[in-house]
């Protein structure tokens, strides 16, 4: 009997042993399946992706997906070819780069001219590849390069004493990316019309100037302007969206060609909070403003003396050949008169994020350089307006605002003789600096929220200051007494002489018998009123901890004219 019940419990053990260890097994291999289908899914993320699962505190600056291929075989071939490459390249680059030389010639040279160029016996190397997704009918590849050449580069440069200096370039390093585009994609062998190629990013370039038999520094600033004019010739000649078009099967490719597409108007407004630079007194900020950092290109703004709270309210405008690649850079410098100036801060705002047509009102924090983004100190920040107009198609039709234009771009964009003009780089410019607009401007004070305290007995007692920066015309709300949160609903009418260059400014203030106390301010633009008609917003304030103040903005034209 026990004979039996033992077998028919070691049945029952093995069957159950049996049972698990399959229930087991199911489960680990789902387990991997969901391991392996999330790890399939990370393969997929992007850097964009990542930012998103992740909160900006905890997203590590440090972190970078590399979506680009090594390239060994590729130096290999470069390295036997180098020498074929060198004279071909050699050659081109001083055709290309040599009238830019004339261009940016500084003003103590009479002539700046190559005596020898070529490339020397180092070749590149290309340390990765990258296939860029975008929506063009065409391939294009990014190649990461790094070179550490040995070139004979000599620069022939005669000054206005008549003096002739041999200036060689030496112990050139660059590290950089190159753009290819194959376009277009055609049904014939090898499969594309033609090759554009561009220098996207440039990370580093440096070089030596050495005068032969002499010592380039006994002339004082020659130094600097040679390799000022070298850097700038790069960058009007290669550097991105300049591409230079090799075409491989006959066509027109004119469409390849660099062409402005739009302009950026930007205005100054203010910086806040910026760094001191002065052992004594405060900074002398400016800014300095490019697209594209040509010297001919780029924008300086006045200084303010003493200020680390600047209000500049100055208007800028740039061409744009490429909105989805081009950005605004904004520089601050603290001003220190005979000797270079000091970068306070840095900042940059992408071309593709703003909506053509829309006023787009931004506040950039200033960091201490664009490529590396682990600047915990914080450096101030600077208020820019944007606004983005892109030209009319070259085809004739009609602008594709035209039918929700308000009165403001109507005269932005149409003649003296009311008809759609047809706008390009060479007629707009001009034009919009002539526009003045008049009108008056009604705002409404509706209320104010989270109000820092500024009594003894943790309330205030706020009331608004307005003024129009150029006229100076001031008007007052009532006191709300003992209040953080105040309701005014308070109607002002400005006569503002020239919307575009006019700024209107509030501040708030807590009254007491005795004084009054400053609680924060903000500063406006006109441009978005002007373009929209009314709107309503709140603002935060400047200069407090907390607190935001709840406006209504109306623009009523009175006329426009031309200076």
């Amino acid at each position: 009997m026990s004979f039996f019940m033992g077998l028919f419990m070691g049945t029952i053990v093995g069957l159950l042993i049996i049972v698990a260890f399959v229930r087991c097994e199911n489960a680990r291999s789902k387990s991997r399946s969901q391991l392996a289908a999330t790890i399939a899914a990370f393969a997929r993320m992007t850097v964009e992706d990542s930012r998103k699962l992740l909160p900006p505190p905890y997203y590590p600056s440090w972190v970078v997906f590399s979506n680009r291929q090594k390239m060994n075989w590729l130096n290999s071939h470069l390295t036997k070819l180098w020498p074929f490459i060198d004279q071909a390249a050699s050659e081109l680059i001083r055709e290309s780069v040599e009238p830019l030389l004339e261009q940016y010639r500084p003003i103590i040279l009479s002539s700046l001219k190559f005596s020898k160029f070529t490339l020397g016996t180092v070749a590149p190397q290309f340390t990765g590849v990258a296939i860029i997704e975008d929506e063009s009918e065409g391939v294009t590849m990014e190649l990461e390069m790094n070179w550490d050449g040995n070139p004979s580069i000599i620069l022939d440069i005669k000054t206005r004493l008549g003096v002739s200096l041999p200036v060689q370039v030496k112990d050139i390093g660059f590290t950089g990316v190159f753009r290819l585009i194959f376009k277009p994609l055609v049904p014939e062998f090898p499969g594309f019309g033609a090759v554009s190629f561009s220098l996207r990013k440039k990370k580093k370039l440096d070089l030596t100037l050495k005068v032969i038999g002499g010592d380039i520094s006994a002339i004082p600033g020659l130094s600097d302007a040679i390799e000022g004019t070298i850097r700038d010739a790069i960058e009007d000649s290669i550097m991105w969206p300049v591409r230079k078009i090799i075409p491989i099967l006959p066509g027109d490719y004119s469409d390849l060609e660099l062409k402005p597409v739009g302009m950026l108007e930007v205005k100054l407004v203010q910086a806040k909070e910026l760094t001191n630079k002065d052992l004594i007194g405060k900074s002398d900020p400016f800014a300095v403003l490019y697209v594209r950092p040509t010297r001919d290109r780029t924008k300086t703004s006045k200084t303010i003396n003493n200020q680390l709270n600047p209000i500049w309210n100055e208007h800028f405008e740039f061409i744009v050949e490429d909105k989805s690649t081009q950005h605004l850079v904004v520089r601050i410098y603290d001003d220190e008169g005979l000797q270079a100036a000091e970068l306070i801060g840095c900042a940059q705002v992408q071309l593709k994020d703003l909506e053509p047509g829309k006023v787009k009102d931004v506040w950039l924090k200033l960091v201490k350089d664009l490529e590396v983004q682990r600047d915990a100190k914080n450096r101030g920040q600077v208020h820019v307006e944007l606004l983005y107009c892109p030209f009319g198609a070259e085809n004739g039709d009609a602008n594709p605002f035209a039918a929700s234009m308000t009165s403001l771009e109507k005269v932005l964009k149409t003649g003296e003789d009311g008809n759609q003009e047809v706008e390009n780089s060479t007629s707009l410019a001009p034009k919009r600096r002539e526009v003045i607009v008049r009108g008056v401007l009604s705002v409404t004070v509706i209320s104010a929220d989270d109000l820092p305290a500024a009594d003894l007995m943790g309330k205030s007692d706020p009331y608004v200051i307005l003024t129009m920066k150029k006229s100076q015309t001031k008007n007052k709300t009532r006191v709300v007494n003992e209040c953080l949160n105040p309701v005014w609903n308070q109607t002002f009418d400005f006569l503002v002489e020239d919307g575009l260059h006019d700024m209107l400014m509030l501040e708030v203030w807590d009254h007491d018998t005795f004084g009054k106390d400053y609680m924060g301010r903000c500063i406006l633009t006109l441009t978005r009123v002007i373009l929209e008609g009314e709107y309503r917003e709140s603002f935060p304030l400047d200069g407090a901890k907390t607190g935001t103040v709840s406006l209504f903005l109306k623009w009523s034209p009175q006329h426009v004219y031309r200076d």
